[in-house]
């Protein structure tokens, strides 16, 4: 073969190597270029879950801290409304028994007024008529103020020992009462509404002592 032809194939399939290097190169490059694009994915993919994680947490800790707070809300509102009752029920209690000081005072009061016309009814002196009256008039005035604000007296002649209301001063023998009855009143109790405004001072019955034959 001619040198000149040689070097002429030589030269064409040096350029079809040269061609060929270039394709894989260029090859090269576009898998280096795709690649390199899809790397910027993976790492925006990376960064959306260490997001969405740290929201995740954050969501957690806000949720317990409402919670908490709700619950705080809860114990708050609770302790208002037993706050709200209790002092409704004190300040009715207060209105109850306002005049409670007023009309134990009162009760001396009636005492004497009774005590007057028992006296007076017990007199033979011929005791002025207009002037009993009077006195018991006045007695039935204090008692209808002591009616309006629910001051009654306490019955306990002939009922047995309470010390709630009673107070026992004094033990007498009888065979007539069991024991422990009210057999004497010395002085009337009183109560308003449910409290006890003054004990019923009374005399109590206890059996006789039998002598041995």
């Amino acid at each position: 073969m001619p040198e000149g032809k040689k070097i002429k194939i030589e030269e064409v399939s040096q350029s079809q190597e040269n061609s060929t290097e270039g394709d894989k190169s260029h090859g090269v490059a576009a898998d280096d270029n795709q690649e390199q694009k899809v790397e910027p994915a993976d790492t925006a993919q990376s960064l959306d879950s260490e997001e969405i994680k740290d929201l995740k947490s954050k969501l957690e800790i806000k949720t317990g801290e409402a919670e908490e707070n709700y619950d705080r809300l809860l114990r708050v509102s609770a302790e208002f409304e037993n706050y709200k009752k209790r002092t409704a029920r004190e300040m009715a209690d207060f209105k109850k028994y306002a005049n409670q000081s007023l009309l134990r005072e009162l009760l001396p009061i009636i005492d004497n007024l009774e005590l007057a016309i028992k006296a007076a009814a017990e007199a033979t002196d011929g005791t002025d008529v207009c002037l009993l009256d009077g006195v018991e008039l006045t007695r039935r005035e204090i008692l209808k103020v002591f009616e309006n604000f629910h001051v009654e007296p306490i019955d306990a002649l002939g009922k047995p020992f309470d010390p709630n209301f009673h107070e026992a001063v004094m033990r007498e023998e009888s065979d007539e009462h069991p024991e422990n009855t009210v057999v004497n009143e010395l002085q009337k109790g009183y109560r308003m509404h449910d409290r006890l405004l003054r004990p019923s001072m009374v005399v109590v019955a206890m059996p006789k002592n039998k002598e041995s034959p």
